[in-house]
């Protein structure tokens, strides 16, 4: 059993400009995924810097409000909001909201 606690993470920044927290990683532990999980913060007015990933990537969006970007794509994201980003595909947010944005 494996249980992570988000403020037992280390915060660092991300390659996309974002504040990240890796809660599962299977590089980085002795777990069997295909996946990683991690909790992401992005400030306000702030735009994370668009890359690609070579595997799929879910967003859940818990607080903020923004646009996302896929692929040229532009869509409205709130809380409560998830999103399915597919490999590959040239992605980044911006939160033009008045909260951190997660």
């Amino acid at each position: 059993m494996l249980i992570q606690k988000l403020n037992d993470c280390e915060e660092i920044i991300a390659g996309d400009g974002t504040v990240l927290r890796e809660l599962l990683h299977p590089d980085k532990q002795d777990i069997n995924l295909r996946y990683s999980l991690a909790y992401a913060i992005l400030p306000v007015g702030k735009t994370s810097i668009p890359h690609s990933l070579k595997t799929s990537e879910v967003y859940y969006i818990i607080s903020g409000v923004g646009e996302i970007s896929i692929n040229s794509e532009v869509r409205r994201i709130e809380p409560g909001d998830t999103v399915y980003i597919p490999p590959n595909a040239i992605q980044f947010l911006h939160n033009y909201g008045n909260e951190l944005g997660c």
